[in-house]
């Protein structure tokens, strides 16, 4: 009897969903997760009628990292020495970067529901989404630091863009869990929902997003990023381009029609 695949996809009213299909296993990612989940993005960006990503999960945790017993999909090393087994490691690592910053440079929305535990990897995935949205009983913790070792596929590089080095300190240094609270207290994820009704809830902010305006969301998620990065002046520039640009948009432009033409009509149309 086959396995079944890691990763569910399926597709409902413009929102592709990606679905952790490894409840046994705590669902650890594999090699064959990330394979089928880099298939999922490609299709997500280049297909204009899909205007939302979710990543989600069935079972008790949303993601345990990664599984360590799965080498498929690793480079080909010829000796356990030290020097192997670095290049080793940063060629693993390069792989799952790459596919981080890509899930960052779609200029779509990219939303994570932790229905659970989110540890390690599972983490470090999340952290390169968009939006972040827990139940009450989801929780959070980088376990890399028992090993003696960081959580390096941008578990440290993007939390600390997020909570601060504060936070980025009591769970990586410290080694300390949070409950979904205390992550929503740190800036660690938008929003906590009921148990109860975590899924609707889930869907009805993804289905929010489905209805924005598509070019708003893509020149703001850049913007976004690159206003992060810039001292303020540079990036006041930035959203000045970027909205120079967006108001050449025939959606806005004819909103706006629409807009001064109520009002010289006195706002009886």
């Amino acid at each position: 009897m086959s396995e079944a695949p890691h990763l569910l996809v399926e597709e409902n009213d413009g929102v592709i969903i990606c679905t952790l299909n490894r409840p046994d296993k705590l669902n650890a990612l594999t090699g064959q997760t990330m394979s089928l989940f880099e298939a999922a993005l490609h299709k997500f960006r280049d297909t204009p009628e899909l205007k939302v990503m979710l990543i989600r999960a069935t079972g008790r945790y949303f993601c345990a990292g990664a599984d360590l017993r799965d080498t498929s999909g690793e480079p080909e090393v010829p000796a356990r020495t030290p020097t192997a087994i670095r290049e080793k490691h940063r060629l693993k690592l390069h792989g799952m970067h790459r596919i981080y910053d890509e899930m960052e440079h779609i200029e779509k929305p990219i939303v994570v529901a932790h229905q659970g535990t989110c540890v390690g990897g599972g983490l470090e995935l999340s952290l390169s989404c968009d939006f972040r949205l827990a139940a009450k009983s989801a929780s959070y913790a980088f376990p890399e630091g028992k090993f003696g070792v960081l959580p390096a596929s941008n578990g440290v590089s993007r939390l600390t863009r997020y909570v601060g080095p504060h936070w980025a300190r009591y769970l990586i240094m410290a080694n300390k869990p949070a409950d979904a609270d205390r992550a929503f207290t740190m800036g660690l994820v938008h929003e906590v929902f009921a148990d109860e009704t975590f899924e609707a809830d889930v869907m009805e902010f993804c289905r929010h997003l489905t209805k924005q305006n598509a070019e708003q969301m893509g020149a703001a998620k850049i913007s976004i990023e690159m206003c992060a990065e810039l001292g303020r002046d540079q990036a006041r520039h930035v959203e000045r381009m970027a909205n120079s640009a967006l108001m050449l948009n025939p959606d806005y432009l004819a909103i706006m029609e629409k807009y001064i033409s109520n009002i010289g009509s006195g706002g009886k149309k």
